[in-house]
């Protein structure tokens, strides 16, 4: 087990971070949800019809990690990349509203990732993707690579925010990586299947269970001691922050040492955008000069209060010291 952390340190962490700059590489998204009713089925097909009565759209994928950035405090660049098209301008829109840097949101010749949710009666009846999730090549994966280095330049934390959709190609992730590690600063990583063991040198590596097992082809022992520093060796990275849902996080670091974080949520609504949360607040925390675990630990904080609201949410500091608060009286 973690060791537990002061509410001093906790405020004192909280506080440093606000004004952090930290740099966020990855696949941005636009989030379209279609909210209505049914009440009849389609004499055209045997599927129901919605009348739709509400849109709502939201920033999805790393756009989202960047808004929790900004929630605690800290001052965000998005390096991303968006299409000609409306979805991209209602990105560059709502970037603008929540006081992000949209100079780095790089325009490129294909569609932005938009994801629409159809849903009625609180139940979603249909997702649809627009899409294209080849790798960037040529240059657009150029102008990706300049826009990052002008990023991290003035960054005091990377995150790496890889949804599968073509912006961290093995090239930005290296050039990435290389310019953060010039200048000294903590990388985040939140990986997905496709490049898994291309982020070597980061500083926390952060996959969920699913995707740790999808990517070495076997599961994993999380409660065996023995075997996780082997996978932590192979991903060649300093801290592997494994991400277990409704049973917290396990931590292991290239010292050998492993310690459990224990979940801290006290009701789970959504757990959507919950990791995105953790991602930020570890940067941010690290950022501040806190240690590994201690970022972990408050990161924690963080997600047991995002899981508490509906769809992907933001969190705030004061948030997370009235979270340490309740599970202090509550131990």
């Amino acid at each position: 087990m973690i060791g537990s952390i002061t509410r001093s340190r906790l405020s004192e962490l909280l506080a440093s971070s606000h004004g952090k700059r930290i740099a966020v590489v990855g696949d941005a998204m636009l989030d379209i949800y279609l909210i209505g009713d049914v009440d009849r089925i389609s004499p055209e097909a045997p599927v129901p019809v919605v009348r739709v009565q509400e849109r709502k759209r939201a920033l999805g994928g790393a756009a989202n990690v960047a808004q929790n950035v900004i929630a605690f405090g800290g001052k965000c660049a998005l390096v991303c990349a968006i299409g000609p098209d409306a979805s991209g301008d209602a990105v560059i829109e709502m970037f603008e509203e929540v006081g992000a840097d949209v100079g780095s949101l790089i325009r490129v010749s294909r569609a932005t990732t938009t994801k629409t949710r159809v849903t009625a009666r609180s139940q979603q009846l249909l997702r649809f993707d627009e899409e294209d999730d080849s790798d960037l090549t040529g240059s657009d994966e150029e102008h990706l690579k300049q826009a990052i280095t002008k990023t991290i330049a003035t960054a005091d934390a990377l995150i790496l925010e890889d949804y599968n959709k073509g912006v961290l190609t093995p090239g930005v992730i290296r050039h990435s990586i290389s310019e953060a590690q010039k200048r000294g600063i903590p990388i985040v990583v939140d990986p997905k299947y496709k490049h898994f063991f291309a982020y070597k040198g980061s500083t926390i590596f952060k996959p969920n269970r699913r995707e740790l097992e999808s990517a070495l082809g076997a599961s994993v022992d999380i409660n065996n001691s023995a075997a996780l520093p082997d996978v932590l060796r192979e991903l060649e990275v300093e801290h592997l922050l494994l991400t277990l849902g409704e049973k917290g996080m396990v931590l292991i670091s290239k010292d050998g040492e492993i310690g459990r974080i224990p979940t801290t949520a006290r009701e789970v609504y959504d757990v959507v955008g919950a990791g995105d949360t953790v991602t930020a607040y570890l940067a941010g925390v690290m950022a501040a000069g806190g240690s590994v675990a201690e970022a972990a630990i408050i990161s924690n904080f963080a997600a047991g209060v995002e899981v508490g609201k509906l769809g992907a949410a933001t969190v705030s500091p004061a948030e997370v010291l009235q979270a340490f608060d309740q599970f202090s009286q509550s131990n």
